[in-house]
C-alpha cells in the first residue's frame, strides 16, 4: 500500500497585481487624493477633474498645449550648459546635468522657438521644473535674451510660460548675471513697442520671478500657483511678523494687483489669443496720420467755433490744437 500520493489537482497560483491591472490606468491626486483614470486626467491637461488642482507639465507638453499644431520651430537648441566653478555639493555638477539630461531629453530647462497660436506669430519660451527645478543658469539667461532679440527683430510678441524655483546655485554669480541681463533685453523690447506675455505656473520664484517672469506686459498664471520670491518661513523670520494664509498663491497675488488675470489651462490658449489681438501693433502710414491729425485739428476749430461750450472748455481745446501743431 502507498503512504504518500501525488495529489492529481495542480494547485493554481493567483496573478500577480502588476499583471492585472496595467501601468498608468490609475492616477492618485496629490492635493485632493482622488483616484482617476490616467486617460481622463490626460484629456484634462493633468488637471484633476475633482478638485481642479493644475499639475506641472513637461516644456514639451506646454508647447503642444499652446502651438498650434506643426507650427513649433525651436531654435538655439545646441546650447548646452558646462561647470565652469567645478561646484561639488551631494554630486558633481557636471554628473547632476548628465543625470537630468538623460532623464528629460533636454540640454537645459528651456526651451525656445517661433510658432503660432491661433495663428498668431510668436516667439514661446517654455521652461521645464524637472530639469533642476527649472533653474536659472547661463544657459537660459542667454536662451530668453536671444528670444526677445528675435521678437525685437521681427516685431513679433513674445510668450513665456515660466516655471522655477529660481537661479541655479550650482553656476554661482554667473546665474545670478542673467537676471540683468533678461531684463536689459526687456527693457528694448518694450522700447519698439513689441508686447512681452508671462505666464506664470506652479511655481514660479526667487531669480526668475525677480527678473523677466515679473516683467510682463500683461501678467497670466494658472490657479493656486506659488508665486514669490523667498518662501514664506525666510519672510517670516526677517519681517518678524505672521504671514496671512495663501499670500503667494495667484488667487492672493492677483487680488493684490501683482497679476492681472488668472486662466484655468483648458481656457489658457484663447486667453492668450485675445491678449495679444489686443496688444498687436498697428502699421499706420506717415500720409494716414497727417490725415487724422488735420481730421482732428478741423473737428477741434468747429468746437472752437461753437457758441454751445463754456471758456474753460475752450482753453482745453486751444491746448488741444497746439499739441497737435507740435505733433505736425
Amino acid at each position: 500500500m502507498q503512504w504518500f500520493r501525488k495529489p492529481k489537482y495542480t494547485t493554481l497560483q493567483p496573478a500577480k497585481m502588476k499583471d492585472r491591472v496595467p501601468d498608468n490606468l490609475m492616477y492618485k491626486c496629490e492635493n485632493c487624493l482622488e483616484v482617476v483614470f490616467m486617460k481622463d486626467f490626460d484629456r484634462n491637461f493633468k488637471v484633476c477633474p475633482k478638485c481642479n488642482f493644475h499639475f506641472k507639465l513637461s516644456a514639451i507638453e506646454r508647447i503642444k498645449l499652446l502651438a498650434d499644431e506643426g507650427t513649433f520651430k525651436e531654435f538655439d537648441d545646441n546650447i548646452a550648459p558646462k561647470d565652469p566653478l567645478k561646484f561639488v555639493d551631494s554630486k558633481k555638477y557636471i554628473d547632476r546635468l548628465k543625470a537630468v539630461q538623460q532623464k528629460t531629453g533636454l540640454k537645459d530647462c528651456i526651451v525656445c522657438g517661433k510658432a503660432k497660436i491661433n495663428g498668431t506669430d510668436i516667439i514661446l519660451i517654455s521652461q521645464d521644473f524637472e530639469f533642476i527645478g527649472g533653474s536659472m543658469g547661463s544657459v537660459v539667461g542667454e536662451k530668453v535674451t536671444r528670444a526677445i532679440e528675435r521678437g525685437m527683430e521681427g516685431k513679433v510678441p513674445v510668450v513665456a510660460v515660466c516655471a522655477s524655483g529660481g537661479a541655479r546655485m550650482q553656476e554661482g554669480i554667473l546665474s545670478l548675471m542673467q537676471m540683468a541681463k533678461t531684463s536689459l533685453a526687456l527693457a528694448k523690447l518694450s522700447e519698439v513697442k513689441v508686447p512681452f506675455i508671462t505666464v506664470l505656473t506652479n511655481p514660479t520664484t526667487a531669480g526668475v520671478m525677480a527678473s523677466f517672469a515679473s516683467l510682463g506686459d500683461v501678467i497670466v498664471a494658472e490657479p493656486d500657483a506659488l508665486i514669490g520670491f523667498a518662501g514664506p518661513r525666510v519672510i517670516q523670520q526677517t519681517i518678524n511678523q505672521i504671514l496671512p494664509k495663501g499670500f503667494q498663491e495667484s488667487e492672493f497675488v492677483l487680488e493684490h494687483g501683482f497679476i492681472d488675470v488668472i486662466s484655468h489651462r483648458k481656457d489658457l490658449k484663447g486667453k492668450l489669443t485675445k491678449i495679444l489681438k489686443v496688444l498687436k501693433p498697428v502699421d499706420i502710414s506717415l500720409d494716414d496720420k497727417k490725415l487724422s491729425l488735420s481730421k482732428r485739428k478741423k473737428e477741434l476749430n468747429n468746437h472752437l467755433e461753437s457758441k454751445e461750450i463754456n471758456e474753460n472748455s475752450k482753453m482745453n481745446l486751444q491746448n488741444d490744437k497746439i499739441k497737435l501743431e507740435i505733433k505736425r
